[in-house]
């Protein structure tokens, strides 16, 4: 085997394992998680009753009788359709005005900075109410979306159920889903934004002196170093996305949070069922951290 094969080699990586440090750390949340429950048990008189959960996840329907989600499990898949839809219109909208703050214009630089400012220092809980409520009662009746969706066929109606939920509901999805891709916009919009401005200020240089026009310099040049630049904070930037989607509850929009309030409401459970919906929460979020950061990985080893 030559040197130089070895030296590229590089060392495999150690296992990680587990050590005495770590075991204690473990039995002393453990214990932590034990007197808690003991606590909230024998201090506030509450039985605990994890059937609660299962009861809410699935169900059996009466006319056909197969099994159907429940009133958890189709929250969570509201969650999932509104950071699906959330994260796509906020891409559009982030990539538009993050190109915009850098443009040359005075006029872009002003409206895209004005959107950034103005998402960005308002409270989030108060940006869904404006936004919700002044969507949901000026343009969406005005767009005609429930009466399209009621004269819909049935193979229609059953995509758009896919898609977007509930036929009946699809307002307030529509409401929802434009909130938070304004609110997250805002924030992929400066994420669009530095990683232009990472680029080296040569390559464009250089572009200019071949002649290149802004768009052809934007597509050839900057985009492509732009987007390994951004990919990681926009990753992170979807995390986020499905944990603010939790906000729309608010304004009744039957996500997870808002599913897991009424199942509360209904049963009196309240620890079960926060307890489960915050797990969920962190399953999704640390298992799509995990996809991303092995996707980041491979990302870096592919360019070297």
């Amino acid at each position: 085997m030559s040197l130089t094969h070895t030296a590229n080699r590089r060392p495999a990586k150690a296992r990680r394992r587990l050590g005495a440090l770590d075991l204690a750390l473990l039995a002393a949340l453990a214990a932590v998680c034990v007197y808690t429950a003991l606590r909230i048990e024998n201090g506030l008189n509450y039985r605990w009753d994890w059937r609660v959960v299962t009861t809410f996840l699935i169900k059996t329907d009466p006319a056909t009788g197969r099994i159907a989600p429940n009133l958890l499990l189709e929250g969570l898949f509201t969650t999932l359709r509104l950071a699906f839809w959330g994260l796509a219109f906020a891409a559009l909208i982030g990539v538009v005005m993050g190109v915009a703050r850098t443009s040359k214009r005075l006029l872009p630089r002003l409206i895209s900075g004005a959107y950034v400012m103005l998402v960005r220092n308002i409270p989030p809980l108060v940006f869904v109410f404006i936004v919700v409520f002044f969507i949901g009662s000026q343009i969406l009746p005005v767009l005609g979306i429930s009466q399209a969706v009621s004269e819909a066929s049935p193979t229609s109606r059953w995509w758009l159920s896919l898609l977007f939920g509930q036929p009946a509901l699809i307002e307030n999805f529509v409401a929802g889903v434009f909130c938070l891709a304004l609110f997250s916009g805002a924030y992929v919009a400066e994420i669009v934004r530095a990683g232009i401005q990472s680029v080296s200020k040569n390559q464009i240089e250089a572009g200019d002196s071949l002649g290149l026009s802004r768009i052809d310099l934007m597509r050839f040049i900057i985009i492509p170093q732009a987007l390994r630049n951004v990919l990681p904070p926009l990753a992170n930037q979807f995390i986020q996305l499905i944990k603010d989607s939790s906000l729309v509850s608010l304004v009744s929009i039957q996500e997870l949070t808002f599913m897991a309030q009424d199942i509360q409401v209904l049963t009196n459970k309240v620890f079960e069922v926060l307890l489960f919906t915050g797990a969920v929460y962190f399953v999704i979020c640390y298992g799509l951290s995990l996809i991303f950061s092995a996707l980041e990985r491979r990302a870096a080893s592919a360019r070297r």
